[in-house]
């Protein structure tokens, strides 16, 4: 082989191993960050009567994304062992050789200082002190400990998870409201039944990575009746914004109409199971949580009374 064609192919080894903007992009999980910044967004527009001030919306969407992005890139270089095992996850950045460990926790740290410097300087410190409170939650106490020492993992991290609109509702109040907690309340309570119904369908996937989700540790049947448990709790709380004054009635349809096929979806999986009804109820699990908060933003601008 020439001089020249060594050259070419070393040059095109060495670009085919160069990190591509996707995969960083990958590492943000751009699909879960995408439904937390819809919740802080609401959480914005659901703190005001009027208009959420173009600054606040721009900048604080960016300075929390930033924030989710860097606790999701710390998930990928923590569970990158797990990652490989896993079918669902082996395709992903650091597994696959494209991002180095390294370039991963700098992309983090750039990420997470960023975060910081936007909601510290340009929103306020309490919404700044309140994501930084949502990184550490979600990247290290939660993917760290709780996911590998108890089958209750996604119940306890959920937390962190959950206080998106928190942070889109202290970023234009600077105070912490108790509707923004109903909203909280709200995603912690869904969490358990939206990752379970996913934890059934792989649940041979985490028992061969030694991870002790509910399914590993207590069965699928168990986990089922987890599932149809939370789930009927969560239609009790998604009444509370309308029971409290904080909505009206276009959200309270949406939220009958949204429970209602959830529990069938819940019921179906504990009581007449077929082949993929796990995934579909993680589906509309999703669907459910993007649907519910539109609708408490529509309700917040047009009001509805009965006559």
């Amino acid at each position: 082989m020439s001089r020249v064609a060594t050259h070419h192919q070393d040059n095109a080894l060495q670009s085919a191993s160069r990190p591509h903007w996707r995969d960083y992009y990958e590492l943000t999980k751009p699909r879960v960050v995408m439904l937390l910044m819809l919740t802080a967004i609401v959480g914005m527009f659901m703190a005001t009567p009027g208009m959420v001030p173009l600054q606040v919306l721009l900048l604080g969407s960016i300075g929390m994304a930033f924030a989710m992005g860097a606790a999701a890139a710390v998930n990928h270089v923590v569970d990158q062992r797990i990652d490989a095992i896993m079918a669902r996850t082996s395709s992903r950045p650091i597994v696959q050789g494209k991002v180095s460990t390294q370039k991963a926790l700098l992309f983090a740290a750039v990420l997470s200082f960023l975060s910081m410097f936007i909601l510290s300087f340009f929103i306020n410190p309490l919404t700044a002190f309140l994501t930084l409170f949502g990184i550490v939650g979600y990247a290290f106490i939660y993917t760290l400990y709780l996911k590998r020492a108890t089958p209750q993992n996604i119940v306890i991290g959920g937390l962190a998870g959950a206080i998106p609109p928190l942070l889109g509702w202290t970023a234009v109040t600077n105070q912490i409201d108790p509707h923004a907690l109903l909203l909280v309340l709200i995603i912690f309570i869904w969490t358990p039944p939206h990752f379970w119904a996913l934890a059934i369908h792989r649940r041979d996937d985490y028992a061969k990575a030694g991870i002790p989700m509910l399914p590993v540790t207590h069965g699928i049947p168990y986990t089922q009746s987890a599932v149809l448990h939370y789930t009927l709790l969560l239609a009790l709380c998604t009444l509370l914004p309308y029971l409290t004054g904080m909505s009206g009635l276009i959200y309270l349809a949406a939220t009958l109409v949204l429970n209602a096929i959830f529990i069938y979806y819940a019921a179906r999986l504990r009581f007449a199971p077929f082949p993929g009804i796990a995934m579909k109820t993680f589906g509309f699990s999703i669907v459910y949580l993007m649907c519910l908060f539109i609708a408490l933003l529509v309700d917040h601008y047009v009001k509805v009374r009965l006559v």
